[in-house]
């Protein structure tokens, strides 16, 4: 329709002409025309020329004018581009980087350069998209499996690259070329499936969950259930208390950095250290762990962490699930979910009913951001132009984003045990999502909230760096992140030194931070100038 209106009012159009499509509820819809060559689409399209096509002579003859005097013919199969990009593309990213490319390419590969340049012999990244990894083959699968393992043979640091392409139009092709059974007949793997990669996560990880058991979970993992014998801990009275959750975007992190080893702390920790503050020790966990294709090694990195948050917790990991589903995860990607349960003797349930106006708040540190807030976290570091790979602006040494980041979330559990057994506390929250402003009520019944003294602690760098580079309101920064304070811990006023000392003879120092008044929901004090 383009071309025709163009030779309509005495312009017609001969040469390049691209299209860009969005593929809409409604169908195809064009988002844009380009009259340039190189767009990575265009790339993998050129591989699809037959072998009596010139591009070459094609391209003279446009110029000319007698297109109609050479061939443009295509051969049938798929071609897949795979962009290589420079960590932070779009935004501030770095050039100079060196790379290494495999001379040796798979046969089909074809590499295309962008943002390079040659710097004392050696090919160097010099633009936000450096390459364009291309394949063809003759079906999709084919095509995409064949880019990807070039892209395997490239290497530089910070080299970023999008996992997931072709994966829509993948995940709806049917498993086999045709709709009979191959010969020999189908089998769980040819539908993507390892039964054998699930048995060798198995055995990897059998010794670091054999090092969480603990009195009452005996049994051995791989059996239909997790079994755990409550007479074997000396309960008197035990009320049983349940917490499940999850990692949240922190994943997103943990997936573009590479580093799977402490995501698996921060599963159990979201868990436990939910029903730490209904005063319950945490007995027993479970893991859920769901994927595309199960990556062995990664995921044993994950569960090993799991194993290690279970030792802080005291708890025994007794127990989860490993989904393989092709087709409902893009091709690295994962998620879990955490389930713990804990037991508490009747009379040590928390919050207690005694809880009144002027007890005294005790703050425990946080680690770090812990494991949520990381969609506003993640936004911040982009639109700064941050790689994961950079030096963390707000660490005093050679830290990187990613490390800061993915640093764990802290596990409370010793720490108070000794202060709820000694009846210490009154009640507790947790801070996560929601921070202060929704967390701390969560303790209340009745007519009762809290003054908070912002001033009674320095908030940490990282927390200024994110309010200052994503200018984020104090009032925001309250109501989304825990800003420095993991827990908040309530008090009689005739028991703050006494919980001090149990708090700091079990390694956590605590700070009174505010107390309990009347009236629902956080008063702040120094919130005007909080993080300056």
């Amino acid at each position: 329709m383009l071309t025709y209106q163009l030779s309509f009012i005495g312009y017609p159009f001969v040469g390049m002409l691209f299209t860009g499509f969005m593929i809409t509820p409604d169908g195809p819809k064009v988002l844009e025309y380009n009259v340039r060559f190189g767009d990575p689409e265009t790339q993998a399209l050129m591989l699809l020329l037959d072998d009596e096509t010139d591009l070459a002579e094609v391209m003279l003859a446009a110029v000319e004018r007698r297109l109609d005097s050479v061939k443009l013919g295509y051969r049938d199969g798929y071609a897949v581009s795979v962009v290589l990009a420079s960590q932070g593309y779009p935004g501030k990213y770095p050039k100079g980087v060196p790379m290494t490319i495999n001379p040796d390419m798979p046969s089909g590969v074809h590499v295309f350069h962008a943002g390079t340049a040659i710097k004392n012999d050696t090919g160097v990244t010099d633009g936000g998209r450096v390459l364009a990894v291309c394949a063809s083959g003759s079906t999709l699968k084919e095509a995409v499996d064949l880019a990807y393992s070039g892209v395997d043979q490239i290497s530089w640091e910070g080299k970023t690259y999008r996992r997931d392409i072709a994966y829509r139009a993948l995940s709806s092709e049917p498993t086999t070329s045709s709709t009979s059974a191959p010969s020999g007949g189908l089998t769980y793997a040819a539908a993507g499936v390892s039964i054998t990669a699930g048995n060798d996560l198995v055995e990897a990880i059998k010794p670091v969950v054999k090092a969480t058991r603990r009195p009452g979970a005996d049994s051995n993992i791989g059996g239909f259930g997790g079994a755990f014998d409550l007479a074997a801990c000396g309960y008197e009275d035990p009320i049983l208390v349940s917490g499940t959750d999850g990692v949240g975007t922190k994943l997103r992190v943990a997936l573009d950095y590479g580093k799977h080893s402490t995501v698996g702390i921060d599963l159990v920790a979201m868990s436990v250290n939910d029903l730490i503050v209904q005063g319950a020790e945490p007995l027993y966990f479970l893991d859920y762990y769901a994927c595309s294709k199960l990556d062995v090694p990664v995921a044993t990195d994950v569960i090993t962490g799991i194993a290690e948050g279970c030792l802080q917790a005291g708890c025994a990991l007794i127990g989860g699930e490993t989904a393989e589903m092709p087709g409902m995860y893009h091709t690295d990607d994962y998620d879990l979910a955490g389930f713990a349960v804990g037991v508490v003797e009747r009379k040590q349930l928390l919050p207690s009913n005694d809880i009144k106006e002027n007890d005294v708040l005790i703050a425990l540190s946080s680690s770090g951001p812990h494991s949520n807030g990381y969609s506003l976290i993640r936004k911040i570091v982009s639109l700064s132009g941050l790689s994961l790979t950079d030096i963390a602006p707000w660490s005093k040494g050679s830290q990187k984003v990613g490390d800061a980041l993915l640093e764990p979330t802290k596990i409370y559990i010793k720490s108070l045990l000794p202060g709820i057994k000694g009846g210490l506390y009154k009640g507790m929250s947790h801070i996560t999502g929601g921070g202060f402003t929704e967390n701390i009520p969560r303790i209340f019944e009745g007519d009762l909230g809290v003054q908070l003294d912002l001033a009674s602690y320095q908030l940490p760098e990282i927390w200024k760096w994110l309010m200052k580079t994503g200018q984020v309101e104090a009032k925001e920064m309250v109501r989304t992140f825990n800003c420095g304070v993991g827990m908040v811990i309530v008090v009689d006023s005739t028991k703050v030194d006494s919980a001090l000392q149990s708090l700091a003879e079990n390694g956590e120092k605590g700070w009174v931070i505010g107390k309990v008044v009347q009236g629902k929901g956080v008063k702040y004090t120094g919130l005007e100038s909080f993080g300056q």
